[in-house]
């Protein structure tokens, strides 16, 4: 059965208004810890980063942080981190996150945590890989998207053999079930990154 060993989490480098997102983000730092399952994120120190890293390490678990060189300052890198790794830019952050990861967790960010995200989904509605994607809808955050990805099918720039394959969780206890029982229906193979998009990148 494949399993969920590593997960990459796209969220915002702030905390955001509502205070269920920052406490959403420490509750599944402490689940991936308790589970055994290795975080990889951005590699700040602050907002929602900062908050889902530091639970992670609170609770004895395992920490990848990958941050672009001019990001670390901006970002207060978390040095305290078992792993950190310092990109020359954007583009290896990305690709590495991809290569760290099994599975890939959305929770509420910014424009960066969204172009992150759209990658992923493209790579995967382009058949490049087959890894799990979910969006951690807390307090119905990502309800706008969801109603934009309806309103490109209704207007079939997004086509049924080119669907979009994204979960969702409303409560972060769901999240890791819901990326385990994806994983255990997907093969190995599809996992992996084409190797013309890797040349590429």
């Amino acid at each position: 059965m494949n399993k969920i060993n590593t997960v990459c989490v796209y969220c915002g480098s702030g905390p955001g208004t509502n205070p269920r997102f920052v406490e959403s983000a420490i509750a599944l730092g402490k689940i991936f810890a308790e589970n055994d399952v290795r975080l990889v994120y951005g590699g700040g120190s602050v907002g929602l980063m900062g908050a889902i890293a530091k639970s992670v390490l609170e609770h004895g678990g395992a920490v990848t942080g990958i941050i672009p060189d001019f990001l670390r300052a901006r970002e207060n890198a978390l040095t305290r981190v078992q792993e950190m790794i310092v990109t020359p830019d954007m583009h290896e952050r990305k690709r590495l996150m991809f290569e760290r990861s099994d599975a890939f967790v959305a929770l509420p960010g910014g424009v960066g945590t969204l172009e992150e995200l759209v990658e992923m989904l493209t790579w995967q509605q382009l058949g490049r890989h087959a890894k799990p994607i979910l969006l951690a809808n807390i307090d119905g955050f990502w309800e706008p998207l969801m109603a934009l990805l309806s309103h490109m099918r209704a207007a079939q720039f997004i086509r049924p053999n080119l669907e979009v394959d994204i979960l969702k969780a409303e409560r972060v206890e769901d999240i890791l079930p819901r990326l385990r029982a994806y994983a255990a229906r997907t093969p190995d193979s599809g996992k992996k990154l084409a190797p013309e998009v890797e040349r590429r990148l």
